[in-house]
């Protein structure tokens, strides 16, 4: 009992003191959960439109925007209010979404029409891209001149030429494709697949894929190892992967693309996200309806926190000042 508690109280002393404020999507609840990020304490639950899930901090780190699946459309919160300041029409079910660099455009995938909604930042559609069917995740290039989405049951990437705002390549990766992310260098793009329970490393010009990762966790059924959200590393030498029913991340080293370390974290984690300090993983467990904080140095779980029901995504700001 007395070494349980020393745990319990090191690894509370070693919790985030960050000026910071967490935002987690909730989808059963139809809210926003925000935490802070030095106490972890609940300091607002935002109701938002139905079926909250893509949520993500624009560039300036003033505004949240969350897809509301069931209304068709993005919920816009302000960091500093917590207030829904703006309610933009998103077009068919929105999943998942990303803003260009210069905060000026949004790209949103649409899972029911097979289409990518490009927007300016008021909310004026630009134009409608078709895809394959069931789009979901979305992935805007360090450059800006690409931005790539991933089809669950056409099972590709898709990739959208920014400035002429047309396929330029499709690319066939595993079954079930659910999240894009560029490496910070720009050079490749990671793609989960959850029904295939691998992740596709595609090469960011030719398009074409590089590397499969694959999974092996002991005790746990290979068919329960489902990739889905994934997050690098601040300095961009880890990899952080949620593998769904298997309760764990997966830390896959960038360079070498192999498996390092699995950490066991609530049920069925979905969404990841990094801390403003590159310390921490924050990951949202939809069955277990908590947060759990992963120290990168140590690739410890620290502890979980409550948030709502299902929760799916996760975004971070700064805390306003004062």
């Amino acid at each position: 009992m007395k070494r349980l508690l020393l745990t319990t109280a090191l690894a509370l002393a070693a919790m985030p003191a960050l000026a910071e404020r967490i935002f987690v999507s909730n989808e059963r609840d139809n809210t926003v959960t925000v935490l802070d990020g030095t106490s972890m304490e609940v300091l607002k639950t935002i109701e938002t439109s139905a079926r909250p899930r893509g949520i993500i901090t624009s560039h300036d780190g003033k505004l949240i925007y969350v897809c509301a699946g069931d209304d068709n459309r993005l919920d816009v919160i302000d960091v500093e209010t917590l207030e829904i300041v703006q309610q933009l029409d998103s077009g068919p079910d929105p999943e998942l979404l990303d803003v260009d660099h210069a905060g000026n455009r949004i790209y949103i995938a649409n899972e029911d029409d097979a289409m990518v909604t490009v927007m300016e930042r008021d909310g004026t559609i630009i134009t409608e891209i078709g895809v394959g069917i069931e789009p979901e995740g979305m992935a805007v290039s360090p450059d800006d001149s690409i931005v790539v989405t991933t089809s669950e049951s056409t099972g590709m990437a898709h990739f959208i030429d920014t400035e002429k705002l047309e396929l330029v390549a499709n690319t066939v990766v595993d079954t079930r494709p659910r999240h894009a992310e560029y490496q910070l260098d720009g050079s490749k793009v990671w793609v989960t697949s959850e029904i295939g329970g691998i992740v596709s490393v595609l090469d960011a010009k030719g398009f074409g894929v590089d590397k499969v990762i694959s999974f092996e966790i002991a005790g746990v059924k290979p068919e329960l190892i489902q990739p889905v959200g994934l997050r690098f590393s601040g300095d961009g030498t880890l990899a952080f992967t949620a593998l769904g029913p298997a309760n764990h991340v997966a830390v896959i080293d960038v360079a070498t693309q192999e498996v390092l370390d699995y950490i066991l974290v609530g049920q069925r984690p979905w969404h990841i996200e990094r801390s403003l300090d590159d310390k921490y993983i924050y990951v949202a467990n939809g069955l277990s309806n908590d947060m759990t904080i992963i120290e990168i140095e140590s690739r410890e779980a620290l502890r979980s926190v409550p948030v709502g029901r299902l929760p799916w995504g996760i975004a971070v700001a700064h805390a306003p000042e004062g």
